[in-house]
């Protein structure tokens, strides 16, 4: 299940963020984390849960037809294939209306969209 970011979610987020190489840099997460906390609402960081607990983090820029998918960060223990399709399906089901695109990095998580397709 995906739940929006609130504030409680900073530390979390935070710690997901650190399993990325671009935010190893404390610079470049508070630059990020700064994206979350704006006014604009064109970028978002999702959190993943499964029982009830924070399982990763997906970043997502939305635009007016589209979602751009800038990252995936997932637990370690939760880095498989169908951990993936979950979260890309619960992703297109949050957004149903919007075409779901991917940064050059994240592409390949796209055929996880195709898979499901016959769930829908």
């Amino acid at each position: 299940m995906i739940s929006k970011y609130k504030k409680d979610y900073e530390k979390t987020v935070m710690g997901y963020l650190s399993y990325l190489p671009d935010f190893k840099n404390i610079k470049n997460l508070q630059e990020e984390m700064k994206l979350y906390t704006s006014d604009s609402n064109q970028f978002e960081v999702l959190i993943y849960k499964e029982k009830g607990n924070a399982r990763g983090i997906i970043g997502i820029q939305e635009e007016k037809d589209f979602i751009i998918i800038r990252y995936l960060s997932l637990d370690p223990t939760m880095r498989d294939s169908e951990t993936k399709r979950l979260v890309m399906k619960d992703l297109k089901h949050l957004y149903p209306d919007k075409m779901i695109t991917a940064l050059p990095d994240w592409a390949f998580l796209l055929s996880y969209l195709k898979e499901d397709k016959t769930d829908e």
